[in-house]
């Protein structure tokens, strides 16, 4: 498993977002975003439970703390509106073949904020902070295999189709970051 060292999660900054550590008083908007039909369309297919929702959150804040790495509330500046979560993750995941070891980017936006570029830019943002901490781990994604707007971020990002899988019964399709070069500012 790769981890890096515990740190509290950096704030970061884009012209239209702040990326920053989720709390205890994201509740119930990570509630809402997990529990919107729309979102969890391609994720899995199910809404999650309050419980289910504590229990990730949980997750969320830990993972800085135990792999120094994990995801951001998103939060669009101009209204101060919670609008989703970006981030990287270190999985274990029952997938074949196997990403474990590899920091795994994620990207999941309330419906409202489809569209505007936010993932591409919050996603942007993230990578230029990762990259450099995690050397020459190739950063990976799984997807929903029949999620167009999602591939569609992933190819801006620079993230290239490896392989074809199942995971959990679905098919999945794994990309990792083939130009991680765009992202290091000097």
């Amino acid at each position: 498993m790769f981890m890096l060292p515990p740190r509290s999660a950096p704030q970061l900054e884009t012209e239209r977002l702040r990326l920053r550590a989720y709390t205890a008083n994201d509740f119930e908007q990570y509630c809402d975003l997990w529990a919107n039909e729309t979102v969890v369309a391609h994720i899995g297919g199910k809404p999650f439970t309050r419980g289910e929702c504590l229990g990730h959150l949980m997750q969320q804040i830990g993972s800085w703390h135990l792999a120094g790495m994990g995801y951001w509330a998103v939060v669009e500046k101009s209204s101060d509106r919670y609008i989703g979560e970006v981030g990287f993750g270190c999985q274990i995941r029952d997938i074949q073949p196997s990403i474990e070891g590899r920091p795994e980017a994620g990207w999941v936006l309330m419906p409202s904020a489809h569209g505007k570029g936010y993932a591409t830019e919050a996603m942007t943002c993230a990578l230029q902070w990762g990259l450099p901490q995690f050397g020459d781990r190739r950063v990976v994604c799984i997807m929903d295999d029949d999620y167009p707007a999602t591939y569609r971020v992933a190819e801006k990002l620079g993230f290239t189709e490896y392989a074809r899988t199942t995971f959990r019964g679905e098919p999945t399709l794994l990309l990792e970051l083939t130009r991680p070069e765009q992202f290091l500012v000097s």
